[in-house]
């Protein structure tokens, strides 16, 4: 454990607007030819060439864009979102409480940042709504290995992976266990899919836990490593594992592969602590 505190700055707690700006592009079928110059990097045989582009026609597309807006002026933010109305078209969402999957729960202390809605969906989708919620996200007994099992070839499983992956944004208590998982993404058998059913009953048991920010202005820089040596027995490499705390509040976190084998637990450990004393420089 590393400690450094800074006494002279403090939180600024600043509110943040959220924006979508709505953008539709033209739509219908091209009846003319359409050519463009040729991009850097492309050879041309001589000079004044221009490329014929192969479109089949544009469809309707809309997509809203999210934009969030923080700062101390609050005339200046007040300002900034005329001005974009005035560029766009835009909608003023008000306070920040739910953007890419993330929500946004305010407290007086604070904020926690939570993935709960995700949660639910991975939860349904996967038929797990109704099982028996897990207290831990891998089996401790369970040791996984490559090419044990038959391999899978529908991908639902590699997605389900995938969104497991994502929900380690907020969800920290999964960090080692997705990596672990990701290993064998390349070739998935059925016998690891219990661990990932295992790791769903595990989020099962509260799809609220997130990340609290405390608002506090404590700015104390704490960071914890560790290693598990030799955790792969397919290529007897260990994993490093480090998160960091700024004032309490999680600000960057990973549970990794080394990237070559380590002869004692020793090594592994300094390792892991070469990988924290980085990531905090």
């Amino acid at each position: 454990m590393a400690v450094y505190k800074d006494t002279k700055q403090e939180k600024k707690k600043w509110q943040i607007s959220q924006l979508g700006v709505n953008n539709a592009f033209l739509h219908g079928d091209l009846h003319k030819e359409v050519y463009m110059q040729a991009p850097p990097g492309l050879e041309v045989h001589s000079p004044g060439l221009v490329c014929k582009l192969s479109l089949y026609g544009l469809k309707l597309a809309m997509y809203v864009d999210d934009v969030l807006l923080t700062g101390t002026d609050s005339e200046e933010i007040n300002q900034l979102k005329a001005f974009l109305h005035d560029k766009f078209k835009i909608k003023d969402l008000g306070q920040l409480h739910y953007i890419l999957g993330l929500e946004i729960l305010y407290k007086l202390d604070g904020i926690i940042i939570s993935q709960r809605k995700f949660v639910l969906d991975l939860l349904k989708e996967y038929e797990c709504l109704h099982s028996p919620a897990l207290t831990s996200p891998l089996e401790s007994t369970v040791i996984l290995k490559a090419k044990k099992g038959t391999s899978l070839s529908d991908p639902t499983y590699s997605k389900l992976i995938g969104k497991l992956k994502f929900l380690t944004n907020t969800r920290l208590g999964i960090e080692n266990g997705v990596q672990h998982l990701s290993q064998f993404m390349q070739d998935l058998r059925d016998a690891h899919l219990p661990a990932a059913y295992h790791m769903l009953r595990y989020l099962k048991k509260d799809p609220t836990l997130g990340l609290y920010f405390s608002n506090e202005d404590d700015l104390s820089l704490v960071a914890y490593c560790d290693s598990d040596w030799a955790a792969y027995l397919d290529s007897k490499r260990s994993v490093s594992g480090y998160i960091v705390f700024l004032g309490g509040s999680p600000i960057s976190w990973k549970s990794k592969k080394q990237e070559t084998i380590s002869p004692s637990s020793a090594e592994a450990e300094y390792r892991a602590l070469r990988k924290v004393v980085g990531e905090i420089v």
